[in-house]
């Protein structure tokens, strides 16, 4: 038996690197709406039993024993749900739950009603991503617009006006020589193109 052999613990996990980033998103954000499932439970019976003092003026808290098992989704919701999360971008991840959280702090919900909260959450950043993703392909379309009369502007830039050239015919060249002029306008400069 080798000496490495007993050091294999030191060796890193390699089923971190097995998993894409889209996975570890839907990870996250079901590990996130299971939290905040267990938190809208948690004031839920917090609620009741300030509601029960309140109407007794005794609290009998510390007697009342709750079910180990909460409110859980159903497993169709689930898949539904973890459908849509992969449907967002991961770089998305992080707002996403921000956002979340922001809202469930907002509104205070019931257990039933946090999946519903989480389903409209992830619509609206699929439909915002959906925007971006348009926005940068009408910004892309314009670009490549721009380049084509960029393009030309250089183009002009390149050709010269040169009214001082030694081979600009003039009218009274033309009287001297005893030719008929060009049918050219005499007052404009003559364009050249220069490399």
């Amino acid at each position: 038996m080798s000496l490495a052999s007993w050091f294999r613990w030191n060796e890193p996990p390699n089923r971190i690197s097995q998993r894409t980033p889209t996975e570890m998103m839907v990870e996250t954000l079901m590990m996130e709406l299971s939290w905040q499932i267990k938190q809208a439970e948690k004031q839920q019976r917090e609620r009741e039993n300030e509601y029960r003092k309140m109407k007794t003026g005794v609290d009998y808290g510390w007697l009342v024993s709750y079910p180990k098992q909460g409110y859980d989704i159903s497993p169709g919701e689930r898949l539904q749900l973890e459908d849509m999360c992969t449907k967002i971008h991961p770089s998305y991840c992080g707002p996403v739950i921000l956002r979340f959280r922001q809202v469930v702090a907002e509104y205070e919900p019931e257990a039933q009603e946090v999946s519903q909260l989480f389903r409209s959450i992830l619509q609206e950043a699929a439909e915002k991503i959906k925007e971006e993703e348009e926005a940068k392909k009408l910004a892309r379309q314009w670009n490549t617009r721009n380049r084509t009369s960029i393009s030309l502007a250089t183009f002009k830039s390149r050709s010269r006006i040169s009214p001082f050239m030694s081979d600009i015919k003039t009218i009274s060249e033309d009287v001297e020589r005893g030719t008929q002029p060009n049918r050219r306008v005499w007052s404009m400069p003559e364009f050249r193109n220069t490399k």
